[in-house]
């Protein structure tokens, strides 16, 4: 079995593989085959959140950016309902 395995580079390349045919099937993130909440073609197996840790992404404004109006602008919109929205239509969800 293993002589018809291949493994990826990196996530994107394993999407790829699979999105071109050359592979079957992949093991590749959520968000790569979802859009607006929903998956955008062929079938999904979503690991149960019981099988793994899940990664912590956040975001933080540091005291040196404080005084920069984009920077707080920018972190304002990451939290923003309409980002939230965003990111939930591509499989995450915040905690």
């Amino acid at each position: 079995m293993a002589a018809r395995q291949v493994m990826g580079e990196n996530i994107a390349q394993t999407w790829q593989f699979v999105a071109s045919g050359n592979a079957q099937l992949g093991f590749v993130a959520l968000s790569q085959v979802m859009s607006g909440g929903h998956i955008n073609n062929g079938s999904v197996w979503i690991v149960p959140d019981t099988l793994y840790q899940p990664i912590r992404q956040e975001a933080v404004l540091l005291k040196k950016g404080e005084p920069n109006p984009a920077a707080r602008a920018f972190l304002a919109f990451l939290q923003s309902a309409e980002v939230t929205e965003l990111i939930r239509g591509y499989g995450y969800h915040r905690e």
